[in-house]
């Protein structure tokens, strides 16, 4: 199709020969033909399908907000030379423009560009668009190819400890009967069923009660980790403070999950993820948080915590002290509780057995952080 430039050339050049013509001057004439055939010239050398190979791979395809990502672009002249190729890729609600070198007849050209990842989110990549244009740029030709893909901008994140809970556990975690089934830490005895191992029979109960008993294994309850991230929207007038927020309780879960210990996130709507200490756990809560947005609705963050399981540590994330009175009323359900208030604006005294870290920025909350968990 012509370029804006090609439509130009020929509105311009029909009415110039017509004048010409008319009044009777050739100069005028040979010029607008000149440029009617340098585009009928460009529609020709735009119009045969050149025989390409291209693929496009994106690395990483997780990424931290803030961190480079970037395209690889694979093009393969498998015919004879192509000139006046590039590249068009888009990114979300932008379009990368890829410059492609001439090819020659089967020759290969990787070329790589940046992808936006400012954006915390599921950005779509693609599809990727060739256009050959003449040397001109009187008119060019768009082919579609490959599948569009995703490149996941995840919150950033800062290394932080796990918070002594201030409450001392067993080395394996605690136990009960509701612990699920597993294969780590003895909790009673029971009768033998069909299908039960025999190495777990304990076999001086067995003797002493004249019926088989097996030891019951449970996996241990270790502390969970509960981060209760405030997701109102007329709490956070400023994008940016969300996002904050958003990073702040990616790095309070990362830091629980690094160590193996059961997490569990929270908005004002329910539950965002749950994980109970498995080496997936990072990606499963990274990936959980690269969706959160804010939502309209009443209903604070911290009221969702009346549902779940009392005990371990509760980390709220809030804009302002709003939420100080709620998170009062469940101090006594966790061991420990930390509020962190996102770029507050007046200083604020915390409830009793809550502590609280105005959040300005990450950096400043890992030195907070630290300092919080050396204290006693």
């Amino acid at each position: 199709m012509l370029t804006p430039l090609g439509w130009g050339t020929a509105a311009v050049s029909v009415p110039l020969y017509a004048a010409g013509w008319w009044l009777g001057y050739p100069e005028p004439a040979m010029l607008a033909v000149a440029g009617l055939a340098a585009v009928a010239g460009a529609l020709l050398w735009t119009l045969p399908k050149p025989d390409l190979e291209v693929g496009r791979e994106i690395a990483p395809a997780k990424v931290a907000r803030g961190e480079p990502a970037v395209g690889v672009l694979h093009v393969a002249a498998k015919g004879r030379a192509v000139r006046g190729l590039s590249a068009r890729d888009a990114a979300g609600p932008a379009d990368v423009a890829v410059d492609i070198p001439r090819l020659r007849g089967g020759a290969t050209r990787t070329v790589t560009y940046t992808l936006p990842t400012s954006r915390r989110g599921e950005i779509p990549v693609g599809p990727l668009r060739l256009v050959r244009a003449d040397p001109l740029r009187l008119a060019r030709r768009v082919r579609e190819y490959g599948e569009p893909r995703v490149l996941l901008v995840r919150p950033r994140t800062v290394p932080l400890p796990v918070l002594p809970s201030g409450r001392a556990h067993h080395l394996e975690g605690p136990t009960s009967d509701r612990s699920p089934a597993g294969t780590a830490t003895f909790h009673a005895l029971r009768e033998y069923v069909v299908g039960d191992e025999m190495r777990h029979i304990h076999w001086k109960s067995s003797a002493r009660t004249g019926t088989l008993m097996v030891r019951r294994l449970v996996d241990a309850s270790l502390p969970t980790t509960t981060v209760v991230l405030e997701a109102r929207a007329e709490s956070w007038p400023e994008p940016d403070d969300f996002e904050l927020a958003v990073d702040a309780a990616a790095s309070v879960a990362a830091g629980a999950a690094s160590a193996g210990f059961p997490v569990r996130i929270l908005t004002g709507a329910g539950p965002l993820a749950a994980t109970r200490g498995g080496p997936d756990d990072l990606e499963i809560l990274l990936d959980a948080l690269t969706a959160a947005r804010t939502q309209e609705g009443p209903r604070s963050a911290v009221d969702a915590v009346r549902g779940v399981r009392a005990g371990g540590s509760l980390v709220v994330i809030a804009a302002g002290d709003a939420d100080l009175g709620r998170i009062a009323s469940v101090r006594a359900r966790f061991d420990r509780v930390v509020m962190l208030r996102v770029r507050a604006a007046e200083p604020a005294s915390p409830p009793p057995g809550v502590h609280m870290i105005d959040v300005a920025d990450l950096d400043g909350l890992a030195e907070a952080w630290r300092r919080l968990g050396s204290a006693r």
